[in-house]
């Protein structure tokens, strides 16, 4: 068995104007100093991380990784969600979606796709000269506001939806695959990879592609009713990479999973700060590590109640208790003996 690496933070939503948390230099100060050993990084904020030049410039990655390591960290993944997201947009979500591009392509469906395509491209170029083995992204979405099916599908909808997502990822996996890096794509609602039956309907229009992986997120599955232990056993060759993100599901006379519109904090699904949702991360952290996963374990802050730097402060010593040493020994090997094939026979009967 393998163990755990951890603990790592996500830093998107602790991306500020305000120092410490306005540049790379002075966040990894604050990440190093609450005992987080590494940082997931996101690719939409120049001042933390420029895909073009870390993709095209291997002096400026290695600027990068100066500055990570200066405070003993390392890098975790680097993020392209947004990016990611604008792979595959329906037409009804442009204008809420716009906003994660540059002004350039804004109101322009095909320019903001070849740009978030591109995007990914670099992304993969990026993380070869960081020297990172997975990447984490979106999906982007095209059959999400058929999620609830009524009124009925037409026939086909589905299986042309994933054909069409398909095609367009196909090539950006062909990238990652070139340079050895594994994309992992966090199963989320609002994407078309959402669950575990989504992902193997991508999978399989893919051609069950070797770079096609999941970042694991249990968040999610409590907020849809998924069985988030059960989900590892049956995927966890392609888990490659880890939120440790709590949440809690509050049944309501009044509201279900799809939370009736309301604000975060008064939905009965919603997400919390680590240990203070349902999850049972105990029982996730042993079967990852029995299933020899030795990925980051990368916090991801999003508690609708909690202040986030308490958040962060507690998640980084919630992360670092749940870590397992792996054994290196069965714990009846005192009374082991040597192997022993007269031994094995006599005891097997074979000698009668």
């Amino acid at each position: 068995m393998k163990q755990i690496k951890g603990p790592a933070i996500f830093l998107a939503q602790f991306i500020s104007n305000e120092a410490p948390f306005n540049n790379l230099d002075n966040i990894c100060q604050w990440a190093a100093s609450l005992g987080f050993k590494a940082i997931q990084l996101p690719t939409g904020d120049e001042r933390f991380f420029d895909l073009t030049q870390g993709a095209h410039n291997q002096a400026y990655c290695d600027q990068v990784l100066a500055t990570v390591a200066k405070h003993g960290l390392s890098i975790t993944e680097l993020s392209t969600h947004l990016q990611g997201q604008l792979v595959a947009v329906h037409p009804a979500y442009n204008q809420m979606f716009d906003n994660f591009a540059p002004e350039s392509v804004r109101g322009n469906a095909k320019a903001r796709q070849a740009w978030a395509v591109e995007q990914l491209k670099l992304a993969a170029k990026a993380s070869a000269r960081l020297s990172l083995k997975t990447h984490v992204t979106f999906s982007g979405a095209l059959l999400w506001h058929t999620v609830y099916p009524w009124p009925q599908r037409p026939a086909g909808l589905v299986e042309q939806g994933f054909e069409e997502l398909a095609a367009r990822w196909q090539p950006i996996l062909d990238a990652f695959d070139a340079v050895g890096i594994d994309v992992c794509y966090e199963l989320h609602p609002g994407e078309d990879l959402h669950d575990g039956v989504t992902f193997e309907r991508f999978l399989k229009a893919v051609n069950y592609h070797p770079r096609a992986n999941i970042l694991y997120d249990p968040s999610h599955f409590v907020l849809q009713h998924i069985d988030y232990l059960s989900f590892i056993d049956i995927y966890h060759q392609r888990i490659k990479a880890f939120h440790v993100k709590d949440a809690e599901f509050v049944m309501s006379g009044r509201s279900g999973v799809y939370g009736g519109y309301e604000s975060w904090v008064n939905r009965p699904g919603r997400f919390r700060s680590l240990g203070d949702g349902q999850i049972d991360f105990k029982s996730i952290f042993t079967k990852l590590t029995a299933y020899g996963f030795d990925g980051w374990a990368v916090m991801e802050w999003e508690c609708c109640i909690k202040h986030p730097l308490n958040g962060a402060a507690e998640g980084a010593k919630f992360i670092q208790q749940h870590i397992i040493r792996p054994t290196d020994k069965a714990f009846d090997d005192f009374a082991a003996v040597e192997s022993n094939t007269q031994l094995n026979n006599k005891v097997l009967g074979l000698n009668e």
